[in-house]
């Protein structure tokens, strides 16, 4: 997660605040030691700090340029310098900036404190805090006296008033007369966090930290109302993604954390394999999920699923997981009783990963970009698997060509399921007919032609058409049979002006005017463009006749089309 900045309410210290991704500041606490540096100032002038004592007291000023709050606590650090210099208090003021950057500071903001160039953010990192301005004052054998990031007017005073006494001076006042200063004011995050500097630094180090901008929570705030406060949920409360939690999803893949996996629509934004690590850990995934979620959001971001158009129809389709292949088994994924209902971990989390990337990455948020007239439950998220093991079908997998041995997720636009109830076929041709006649309900009867939709049949109603040998292409073309009406009954009329359009109607029906042909009108025309348009699964308890419809986004050529892809560990 990257969002604009920390945040802190007034009363808070640092020491009591814990993070997203770590669980402590390792800014140096009072009665510590501060660590040595030593690092040039712009003209190339040497300046060391820690190696000997020079000075009854110190204060180091860690800064970058682009940062409101540290423009307004320099005048203040510069004013106490002016005070206190002659007195003994050393100021130091370090940037994380360019030359040329850390130049442009001094001048606008009038410094005379000694200001030396941490570029390679090595004193920063040591030093551990999350947002500058970070001060530390040190007495004169380097025992941190006082730390803390941001700017608190309350901390500012006992931190003068310490130098002050350090000094054997009286403390001079923070604000002049007239001077009214903020009580709090968040610090910028340390470019220390910028994901390429993290990444460099973690190189260089050794270490295995996140490039993931670090967010922190007060312990008085509760985290999972801060996070709703945030607009980082679903409506959900959602697990905290600490340091610890992100790195154990990160070993659920052997890809690199900062390999990009996508862009995720709408705001195309790039989706790392850390970034989408970090929305499992929300979803409460487990870490052997993870490569389910990152082949999931591989085959939503592409142009034939449409994300984008997914999320801006007022229609109320959400991507529909289906997983098939080994994987199944290996994560616990259920496919049988209850498949789209509670009560799986992994079925729940891995749908709900994905939106929460949709959401917090792409910026598919409902009510701005998600502008759905109604939604419905699948939009917090929804995977199934196929229970491939029952009847004698092919899974679904295997008819777009993969391997049987392959674990693959296949992503569709999908609407609620809706129930097909036929406990009394005891044909295949009968329960066939009954499956069309359902499904030529989706979006509205007189919609015909559409595009796909999903065909769930339960384990019970597997065994009727495998006791007749009934195939999946039997199926289909049965489907395609039945729900065939005359173009004449589905076009709008007075009665009922919805209807199809001839936009999907074939091109050798109409006349050279754009209108049906007499002999067309008469001409059955079925449900589907295409009976391949019709996804068939095998999945639900083995008890029940009961299977499901779910329709897809039918909106003519502007539709989206399922998309497959392997997983990859």
């Amino acid at each position: 997660m990257e969002p604009t900045g920390p945040h802190k309410p007034s009363g808070i210290k640092e020491q009591d605040v814990w993070y997203t991704n770590i669980i402590v500041s390792t800014l140096p606490p009072p009665g510590t030691t501060a660590p040595s540096f030593t690092l040039l100032d712009g003209s190339g002038a040497v300046h060391s700090f820690g190696q000997t004592t020079v000075a009854p007291a110190t204060l180091l000023f860690f800064f970058k340029h682009d940062c409101a709050t540290c423009g307004l606590t320099a005048p203040l650090i510069e004013r106490l310098h002016r005070a206190l210099e002659r007195s003994g208090l050393r100021i130091v003021g370090i940037s994380q900036d360019d030359a040329g950057d850390t130049a442009d500071f001094i001048a606008q903001h009038e410094l005379t404190v000694p200001v030396v160039l941490d570029s390679e953010l090595d004193s920063s990192a040591d030093y551990g805090f999350d947002a500058v301005p970070a001060l530390v004052l040190t007495n004169g054998e380097h025992t941190v006296l006082s730390s803390f990031e941001g700017f608190s007017k309350r901390d500012l005073i006992k931190l003068v008033t310490l130098a002050a006494e350090q000094c054997e001076q009286p403390a001079p006042s923070v604000e002049l007369d007239g001077e009214t200063l903020p009580d709090q004011r968040p610090g910028c995050g340390s470019r220390v966090h910028d994901p390429d500097e993290a990444r460099r630094i973690a190189v260089r180090r050794g270490s295995s930290a996140l490039a993931a901008r670090r967010v922190r929570v007060p312990v008085d705030l509760d985290p999972y109302e801060f996070f709703d406060d945030q607009g980082l949920t679903d409506g959900l409360p959602v697990v905290p993604p600490t340091e610890a939690r992100v790195l154990r999803m990160l070993e659920g893949t052997t890809r690199r954390p900062s390999d990009i996996v996508a862009s995720v629509p709408p705001n195309l934004a790039p989706a790392t394999v850390e970034k989408v690590a970090i929305n499992a850990v929300l979803a409460g995934c487990k870490p052997e999920y993870l490569p389910v979620v990152l082949a999931a959001l591989e085959a939503t971001c592409t142009d034939d699923f449409n994300l984008h158009g997914v999320l801006a129809t007022t229609y109320f389709v959400g991507p529909l997981i289906i997983v098939n292949g080994p994987i199944r088994h290996k994560i616990g994924l259920n496919c049988g009783r209850n498949v789209f209902g509670q009560g799986t971990r992994a079925n729940s989390t891995i749908g709900r990963a994905l939106q929460l990337v949709v959401r917090n990455i792409g910026g598919g948020r409902p009510g701005e970009v998600d502008m759905s007239t109604l939604g419905q439950p699948g939009k917090v998220g929804v995977c199934i698997a196929e229970n491939e093991e029952v009847g004698s079908w092919d899974p679904l997998h295997v008819e777009l060509g993969f391997a049987r041995d392959q674990s693959t997720v296949t992503v569709m636009a999908a609407e609620a399921p809706r129930a097909i109830r036929d406990q009394l076929s005891r044909t295949a041709r009968s329960l066939a007919t009954s499956m069309g006649l359902s499904l030529e309900s989706i979006a509205h009867v007189k919609l015909h032609g559409i595009d796909q939709a999903l065909l769930v049949v339960s384990p019970e109603h597997v065994r009727t058409f495998d006791r007749d040998g009934y195939s999946k292409e039997d199926l289909r073309a049965r489907i395609q049979e039945v729900t065939g009406r005359p173009l004449r009954d589905l076009l709008p009329d007075e009665e009922c002006q919805k209807g199809t359009s001839l936009k999907v109607v074939p091109r050798d029906w109409l006349d050279s005017d754009g209108n049906p042909t007499p002999d067309a009108l008469d001409r059955p025309f079925p449900k589907f463009a295409r009976a391949e348009s019709i996804l068939i699964v095998v999945a639900g308890g083995t008890a029940g006749k009961f299977s499901a419809a779910v329709g897809g986004w039918a909106s003519g050529g502007l539709n989206s089309k399922a998309v497959t892809r392997v997983i990859q560990p």
